[in-house]
């Protein structure tokens, strides 16, 4: 069986190694190999890097994880996304801070990134991650059929670390769109009991639900919460651009796992099985 393989871009800031933390505390549970990747932008600037690079990697190498380190040429948009190609990455941890260092990422510009490869994004803020990794996961759930795609990889990764996930919808009206939220509940419902998988369902205001989503991450303890990176309006017309940059950047801290629609979930699901 191929090892799994994940990704940190990294630039020597302290959030970049909590991502790295990150990282390794989800490979132990799912047997990954992690690989560091600094972006520079001349030839000249790769041994000293690669040296620095290397030596993060060793002290973050243990009895169980392997840490390697690898530096290329280019920007992030590009880098990552081939990279990830290159090393047939299943997951990328990518760490969020201030306006320092290539790894600045807010809003559009995280999107921007994100939206650049095939690959599941967790990003991550200035939060330690907890030992034993992500055991409570929140899964906002819209009309999208896409967002259903999500479902699939947050219970492979429910499995492996035994976590509970809690689906969030919003308060929905109208009839029809009701009637639909109800139908996509059933639909997760069934999903996850296919999978004996614990899950708890919840119906929040759907007027800034974005906010909402965090209080009910904080309320119920949350590791992780999974997004669809839509960026456009759902049929609820709530889930826009500034609903998944508003949960990236969330006041909780929270890691948000982001990924972007595929036509099968084949793709997301793959690395779990």
């Amino acid at each position: 069986m191929k090892q799994k393989s994940f990704i940190v871009p990294f630039d020597f800031t302290a959030v970049a190694v909590i991502a790295l933390e990150h990282a390794v505390e989800t490979a132990k549970k799912s047997n990954a190999q992690v690989n560091l990747l600094h972006v520079v932008d001349h030839e000249n600037q790769i041994s000293q890097n690669a040296a620095r690079l290397e030596e993060v990697a060793n002290a973050h190498t243990n009895h169980q994880v392997e840490v390697k380190a690898f530096v290329r040429i280019g920007n992030i948009f590009t880098a990552i996304s081939e990279f990830a190609a290159e090393c047939q990455a299943e997951l990328i941890f990518m760490g969020t801070h201030g306006a320092h260092g290539w790894q600045h990422v807010v809003g559009s510009h995280a999107l921007r990134v994100v939206t650049s490869s095939s690959v599941p994004f967790i990003i991550v803020q200035e939060k330690k991650i907890k030992e034993g990794g992500y055991k409570s996961i929140v899964v906002p759930l819209d009309l999208h059929k896409e967002t259903k795609q999500k479902l699939s990889v947050v219970s492979k990764l429910a499995r492996y670390l035994g976590a509970t996930i809690y689906v969030v919808t919003p308060e929905e009206t109208d009839s029809y769109l009701k009637h639909q939220v109800e139908t996509n509940i059933l639909f997760a419902e069934s999903y996850f009991k296919e999978m004996n998988l614990e899950v708890t369902f919840a119906v929040l205001p759907g007027q800034d639900f974005e906010k909402e989503v965090v209080r009910h991450s904080v309320s119920v303890n949350a590791d992780l919460v999974a997004i669809m990176n839509l960026n456009r309006n759902s049929l609820l017309g709530i889930f826009t651009t500034s609903y998944e940059q508003y949960l990236i950047t969330n006041d909780a801290l929270i890691p948000v796992l982001i990924l972007n629609p595929v036509e099968t979930t084949e793709v997301y699901g793959a690395w779990f099985d």
